[in-house]
């Protein structure tokens, strides 16, 4: 079975502060598409990956990335996904991994897909929950103190078979997500979860940044 990995990167990363796409951000010297691209190759669990870019940002990001195929992403992140799925090809399996989370470990990309490869047909890698979780009203007190226990918080890349990818987002079409297993879970599907990493950490804000920088430079 073939394995495609679609990355979405046309999001403006307005909560990271430096006005411009997160995924071009770099981190130490290396935008962050390329360490996530870098990453998926690596692995030796990918086949192909299709990137997903602002139009302005096609050269930019074909001159980062040559190994992967790179086409114009779209307003939301779905839109973006859909734009991938679109030429994708004939793949069997397909991962969705956010550009943002660089620094992700090989073995955990592997881990995805060789549960999809055993029988799943979508698959989560996921941390426990360490905080406490309240739940609150719209005035911010709190209603409900919720068991962690079964709570997961959810990384990328998160894996399908195509077909079930494919069928979630037809069963949806307008349908916005920032979780591609939860278009599944709408759409009828079982959603597996196989262990993630603490380094799969998502960039989001310019504390994650310094935070990946030194891990980075750690591992260096």
């Amino acid at each position: 079975m073939t394995v495609v990995a679609l990355v979405p990167a046309a999001g403006q990363g307005t909560r990271l502060g430096l006005n411009r796409p997160k995924a071009f951000v770099e981190l130490r010297g290396r935008a962050l598409l390329s360490w996530a691209v870098d990453g998926l190759f690596e692995s030796g669990a990918v086949d192909e990956v299709v990137v997903m870019v602002p139009t302005d940002m096609l050269s930019d990001a074909r001159a980062l990335v040559p190994s992967a195929r790179v086409v114009v992403g779209g307003a939301e992140r779905t839109d973006s996904v859909r734009a991938g799925l679109a030429v994708a090809g004939a793949h069997d399996l397909v991962l969705v991994h956010d550009a943002a989370r660089p620094l992700t470990p090989p073995a955990m990309i592997g881990r995805v897909v060789q549960a999809l490869r055993a029988g799943a047909s979508a698959v989560i890698p996921v941390l426990p929950v360490a905080d406490t979780v309240k739940q609150v009203d719209a005035d911010g007190a709190v209603v409900a103190t919720v068991d962690r226990a079964r709570l997961r918080a959810v990384q990328t890349p998160q894996g399908f078979t195509t077909e079930a990818l494919r069928a979630a987002y037809e069963a949806a079409p307008n349908e916005l997500a920032t979780d591609d297993a939860g278009l599944v879970e709408r759409a009828g599907g079982t959603v597996l979860t196989v262990p993630g990493d603490p380094l799969a950490m998502k960039i989001t804000t310019a504390f994650d940044l310094r935070v990946a920088q030194a891990l980075a430079q750690e591992q260096s």
